[in-house]
């Protein structure tokens, strides 16, 4: 990111300000999409996200972390929608990640539906923690500071999310068994 936009756009440059969110505006709703789960959502906590980055951008102590610091605002704001939502009941599920191409449509489908269940059930924090990784490509150091814990809490929710994920596609993967012979 450029350092004298972030400068300019902490002095109140409200063009320098829309420069930023320009730039980061897409990679924001596509974390927060893959977060959230909920496109409508995803677009709320961005658009609350811009409105905490001007407001807390005069404090921004390292201009050259500005992207990080936007992206710990925006996790923060994820958890407080999911919160909310959670408490009125709110749920919708969308999965749009490119999947490879295995033997038939059919197939791709269960590896759809297969990740789809299994990325639902994990908390926010692993969702969030996996998104940044895995999404982003960014090390575990940067995901850390973003999400503002210790980088072995974030090397731990990235094994367990993992772990889980694996656990629930092989146990997908299962023939169940009933009365002892296979359903």
């Amino acid at each position: 990111m450029d350092r004298r936009l972030v400068e300019q756009a902490r002095q109140g440059d409200r063009g320098a300000y829309e420069a930023l969110i320009t730039a980061v505006g897409a990679r924001l709703f596509l974390v927060a999409s893959r977060i959230l789960r909920d496109p409508d959502g995803a677009a709320d906590a961005v658009q609350e996200t811009f409105i905490a980055i001007w407001r807390d951008l005069p404090s921004l102590r390292d201009p050259d972390r500005f992207e990080a610091w936007a992206y710990r605002t925006l996790v923060r704001n994820c958890r407080s929608r999911s919160r909310r939502e959670r408490r009125l009941g709110v749920r919708f599920v969308e999965l749009d990640e490119a999947i490879p191409a295995s033997s038939t449509p059919a197939d791709d489908a269960v590896i759809r539906d297969q990740l789809r269940r299994s990325f639902e059930r994990l908390s926010l924090d692993h969702r969030a923690v996996l998104v940044l990784h895995h999404y982003l490509g960014l090390p575990l150091g940067e995901v850390a500071a973003i999400v503002d814990a210790p980088y072995g809490t974030v090397a731990s929710r990235l094994h367990h999310a993992m772990r889980a994920m694996r656990a629930e596609i092989e146990a997908a993967d299962r023939e169940p068994v009933t009365g002892g012979q296979p359903a």
